[in-house]
């Protein structure tokens, strides 16, 4: 059971992208999945990613408040910023700009905790910094999407809080405490928590996708295209921020992954609940989840690999 679990985490990226294939191909299969099962689903992987942390992990916030405070302002600056650019760009309808603006406003995921770990980066501080942007997150994700995007959707702030604070701060919450009150269960449990968690990711890409399948195929080249470049555009401004400053290779590798990798999962999430008029909002974060989680494999091979 080990090893399978073991081979579903390893093939994450391989999992997401057959999920988005599968919900291309076959949407009326899929789509009888409801949306509303996908903060559940988000909700298990914050859970499984407080029950991997430990109370100790955010003492980084404390010890080394300078490299979170660049970490995060790089990470609530240059990706909602690139997201507005390229939306204004590519010329996106309402809708596609709304995700994309979405996708740029979140917290950093948790799959870039992973990424920096296999990058051989300092995943203390990738993990102080997801920590961190998370708990700033029912603040700032609604703030910049109203300061972005208010102009012409409107952004419901009070209820976007409410809905980061149930499904995202809560379950981390329950996670640690749960750890503190069972650590010998949870122990045990850690061997299965990376693949629950991807096989979760897969679920809401095949949920999102499916729900919009048709409009996807449609117009899908000009949003590939539109993460794509946010993606890699916050991977490389974020090691050129930390090159700038001067800071350690593996500060270096952490910055840039948690700068480039969002958590796509929220997004999609959010825009299900809160542009319900806006259909295709869900579809930025859907193609998100696919494509950081290939790029985010090749990235930590590169910087595994290669020195300074």
């Amino acid at each position: 059971m080990k090893r399978l679990c073991k081979l579903i985490s390893d093939y994450m990226g391989v999992l997401v992208l057959l999920a988005a294939v599968a919900s291309l191909l076959w949407p009326e299969v899929f789509s009888l999945i409801k949306p509303t099962v996908i903060n559940p689903l988000l909700g298990i992987i914050m859970f499984g990613m407080g029950l991997t942390l430990h109370w100790e992990d955010f003492r980084v916030v404390f010890s080394r408040p300078r490299d979170v405070v660049i970490g995060c302002l790089a990470q609530f600056t240059v990706m909602p910023l690139l997201a507005w650019l390229l939306a204004r760009i590519f010329a996106l309808d309402e809708a596609l700009t709304v995700g994309v603006v979405l996708v740029g406003c979140c917290p950093g995921g948790t799959a870039s905790n992973v990424i920096t770990y296999l990058a051989k980066g300092d995943l203390a501080l990738s993990v102080g910094m997801t920590g961190v942007s998370t708990l700033l997150a029912p603040v700032m994700t609604p703030l910049l999407v109203w300061l972005l995007a208010g102009k012409t959707v409107d952004v419901d702030v009070a209820a976007m809080f409410l809905s980061i604070l149930w499904v995202v701060i809560l379950p981390i919450v329950a996670g640690l405490v749960v750890k503190r009150l069972l650590p010998k269960l949870t122990e045990r449990a850690t061997a299965y928590l990376p693949a629950v968690s991807s096989l979760a990711i897969a679920a809401i890409v095949l949920i999102v996708i499916s729900a919009s399948a048709h409009k996807l195929l449609a117009g899908g080249l000009v949003i590939v295209a539109v993460v794509m470049l946010h993606n890699v555009g916050g991977l490389m401004i974020g090691y050129l921020i930390a090159r700038l400053l001067h800071l350690p290779w593996p500060k270096r590798k952490a910055l840039s992954i948690e700068v480039g990798m969002q958590n796509s999962g929220l997004a999609s999430s959010l825009a299900t609940l809160h542009f319900a008029a806006y259909p295709m909002a869900t579809i930025p974060g859907a193609v998100f989840s696919v494509w950081h989680n290939i790029s985010g494999a090749i990235v930590a091979r590169f910087y595994a690999r290669n020195g300074q």
